[in-house]
């Protein structure tokens, strides 16, 4: 039993090692993300860009644009529009968040996982 430690060779140590290094990297790099999505204004759009919505890229309501143009359509067609748009923003802002944080992990091994 003497010498060998908790059964981790020296080997399987760096890895180790490595791997946290890894994850502080990864932890660091998940502050700047999250500070860059916060800065982010992701536009969707309805109706050929009659109707926008903008989220940041944390998926926070920023701004809501409607064109004068369809305005007469009727609250019901107006409303269908901004949720159009609105699930277009959500869509572009998840597929941004799962981009970049694919980008962020990239590479990451856990050795034993």
């Amino acid at each position: 039993m003497a010498g060998k430690g908790f059964g981790f060779s020296l080997g399987k140590m760096k890895e180790l090692t490595d791997a946290f290094k890894k994850a502080q990297q990864v932890q660091e790099g998940a502050k700047q993300l999250q500070e860059e999505l916060e800065a982010m204004e992701i536009e969707g759009q309805a109706a050929g860009g009659l109707v926008k919505v903008y989220l940041s890229g944390n998926q926070e309501p920023l701004k809501v644009e409607i064109s004068p143009d369809v305005l007469g359509e009727g609250a019901e067609v107006l409303s269908d529009l901004v949720a159009a748009a609105m699930k277009d923003a959500y869509a572009q802002s998840t597929a941004t968040m799962r981009e970049r944080m694919e980008e962020l992990t990239s590479g990451l091994s856990i050795p034993g996982l």
